[in-house]
């Protein structure tokens, strides 16, 4: 019973939750282009690039949540095999994101 149940919400959440990663991707990327033509008119740099890897970092979160989730629904090793290397890949991507935002924002604190 319990099992049934999960089986058919759990695929509905995870669709949310790559939906919300998406969502993410797309409203940084659009506030970071309009940082990006803010700053042609004003001749003032906002920090482009940190909002950009803010909002991929925290998309990737999404992602990762959903593929966390989709662990549940594995049927035989070669699906656990597969999805462990898409979790390795994408900690690592946001692993990357995370230390190049922090030395960005090393970057601005010096100037």
């Amino acid at each position: 019973m319990l099992e049934h149940l999960i089986e058919i919400v759990l695929p509905v959440v995870i669709s949310v939750c790559e939906l919300m990663g998406i969502f993410v991707v797309a409203v940084s990327t659009l506030r970071a282009f309009a940082l990006y033509c803010a700053g042609w008119f004003t001749h003032m740099r906002g920090n482009i690039k940190f909002e950009l890897a803010d909002g991929l970092a925290t998309s990737l979160e999404f992602k990762m949540a959903a593929e966390i989730l989709k662990t549940v629904l594995v049927r035989d090793l070669n699906e656990l095999m597969v999805l462990g290397a898409v979790i390795l890949l994408r900690a690592l991507l946001s692993l990357l994101i995370h230390f190049e935002m922090r030395g960005e924002h090393g970057n601005i604190a010096e100037k």
